[in-house]
């Protein structure tokens, strides 16, 4: 037996051999302390630091087991590009380490794939292979800390700490007061991500430019046939939002010192302009229609046209807050002076439709097996509405779900009446009537009540924006970044209060690789005694691991051990 810890390396001494012995939680520090250097360097305005610490980077080891631990861990790891290569095995992840060069290099073509869209419409995919999605985490590593020094206060869509929920309650302070702006410019971009210009990236985006302009011109393959890529950068790539924010980058900025040159900086204050951004999507606020027509729509047309862009003319329109808008699913409108955030119509009946979907395409499952399939749906809506003015939402969509599951139950058993159906699939608990749920068999022998998630149950709970001058890279930011990542983590695990106390009692850390958890790493919950060899459910024989790391944890028979409060995790190998 080899006793290993996290405290040291006197097991793992010198450089790793293969993809289990890696250090991951020096490989994050070591790239963590390259990423402030470049970012340091961005604020003083020394570019051509940046671009020599970005060389460094992207060369460096470390920096390239993080690239393929990350193509490797998240949700499109299973999903293979044009030449049908997986790494989906430690030793070929070892290997794709030293695969990662820059000399050489050449990018096959994406393959082309389509996922559908709320409208009807599909929206193109580009799948790149898995070395071509490594080679673009390892230079976004380098790209990440440049980008975020050059960004908008209230850009917030795929950036580190930030979310749809920071961009509604950014608008909540733009809209919500009485002397707030009343008008509202919805800007939709048409294709934003298809049709940037390549040449204004090439030009303006900090990176090594002959790696971004192979990308860019790697094409397609569909149905069997190469097509050439001239403007726009694929979705699909791990790149390719960052670049995308980077060519959006100023719409915020940009636009008020216009103004100001223009107008004065008093004249501008009273026209209330505040942008938003998420992505693609933006809202822009005025206290005139006039301003926003006649000033700011212009300038934005401009703006978009250097970079290849242009504005959807059926979806861009300028709305007083009175009629409300729509934006990132919720619906924004004042109700007698009074601003109220709720879930859109339109998305509430896409969720349906999706609940409707599953529930109709499974009428022969199990009842537990569709609560299964049910309940992380109606979380997960439940979850991304909580923050806003959504209990009645709650209760009608709760209400259609039920009709839903006795068309189900009904429909199963034609020839039962209502009375006998109620009893087989619904019962009362506490003070709820009419609850869908059963009693599952777990492994040990024993049976387990599981009910179906209750929309109306959900509590309300109002979000905490991020600050806009938050910066990720910047040290001075770090325990405020590290507070925000972990409240926020909690506060998704709310509905499951003893992965949250195991969240707390790891300090946010993997037990075995002593790296972040995080919402894009994921988590899994593992027991330290089997269940199967009579290990019990109490969270003294349970921790969280990254989903890698538990693979990692019962193909090599480690035994991951409970630290005294003072120390480290540990774990045994066999």
């Amino acid at each position: 037996m080899e006793a290993l810890t996290r405290k040291g390396e006197s097991a793992l001494s010198g450089a790793p051999q293969r993809w289990d012995a890696i250090d991951w939680r020096r490989v994050e520090r070591n790239v963590r302390e390259m990423q402030i250097r470049i970012a340091k360097a961005t604020q003083e305005g020394d570019w051509r630091r940046v671009k020599a610490l970005q060389r460094s980077l992207t060369r460096s080891w470390s920096a390239k087991a993080s690239a393929v631990r990350r193509v490797t861990e998240n949700r499109g790891r299973k999903t293979a590009g044009v030449d049908r290569v997986l790494w989906d095995k430690p030793e070929t992840r070892w290997e794709a380490i030293g695969q990662l060069k820059r000399r050489g290099y050449r990018p096959l073509p994406l393959r082309r794939g389509y996922i559908p869209k709320t409208n009807g419409e599909e929206r193109p995919l580009g799948i790149p292979t898995m070395l071509d999605r490594a080679m673009q985490a390892l230079y976004l590593l380098a790209l990440e800390p440049v980008s975020e020094g050059m960004s908008d206060p209230n850009s917030y869509g795929f950036r580190l700490n930030r979310s749809t929920h920071d961009a509604m309650s950014q608008l909540f302070l733009n809209l919500s007061k009485k002397a707030s702006a009343q008008w509202i410019l919805e800007g939709d971009i048409k294709g934003c991500f298809d049709h940037i210009s390549h040449d204004w990236l090439e030009r303006n985006v900090p990176m090594d430019k002959a790696i971004l302009r192979k990308w860019l011109k790697a094409g397609v393959v569909f149905q069997g046939q190469f097509q050439a890529t001239d403007a726009g950068t694929p979705q699909g790539g791990i790149i390719s939002p960052t670049l995308a924010n980077v060519a959006l980058n100023g719409l915020e900025g940009q636009l008020v010192a216009f103004l100001r040159a223009k107008l004065g900086v008093t004249k501008t204050t009273r026209l209330k302009v505040n942008v938003v951004r998420y992505a693609d999507d933006f809202v822009i606020t005025g206290s005139t229609p006039e301003v926003l027509e006649t000033e700011v729509k212009p300038w934005v047309e401009q703006f978009l046209a250097v970079r290849g862009l242009t504005l959807s003319t059926e979806k861009t329109r300028i709305v007083n807050i009175a009629d409300g808008f729509d934006f990132l699913g919720w619906n924004f409108r004042k109700y007698s002076g009074t601003l109220l955030i709720k879930p859109s119509k339109k998305n509430v009946q896409a969720f349906y439709q999706k609940v409707k979907d599953v529930i109709s395409a499974r009428k022969t499952v199990k009842q537990e097996k569709l609560i299964k399939l049910l309940n992380p749906m109606l979380r997960g809506w439940a979850q991304y509405h909580r923050p806003v003015a959504a209990k009645a939402s709650f209760t009608r969509m709760e209400y259609a779900v039920f009709r839903a599951l006795w068309r189900w139950g009904t429909r199963r058993h034609p020839k039962k009446n209502a009375d006998w159906v109620r009893k087989k699939y619904f019962a009362s608990v506490g003070s709820r009537n009419w609850v869908f749920g059963t009693t599952v068999l777990q492994k040990d022998g024993s049976r387990r009540w599981r009910e179906l998630y209750s929309l109306s149950g959900t509590l309300i709970q109002r979000h905490k924006k991020v600050k806009g001058e938050y910066h990720p890279f910047d040290p001075e930011w770090e325990m405020y970044g590290e507070t925000l990542r972990q409240e926020r983590l909690l506060n998704s695990m709310s509905y499951r209060k003893q992965w949250a106390k195991l969240y707390v009692s790891q300090r946010g850390l993997c037990a075995l690789c002593q790296c972040k958890i995080t919402k894009e790493t994921g988590w899994n919950d593992h027991h330290i005694e089997y269940r199967v060899f009579g290990g019990s459910n109490a969270l003294g024989n349970r921790m969280l691991l990254h989903p890698n790391c538990h693979i990692q944890v019962h193909n090599h028979g480690l035994t991951v051990v409970k630290p005294a409060p003072s120390d480290e995790w540990g774990f045994v190998a066999a």
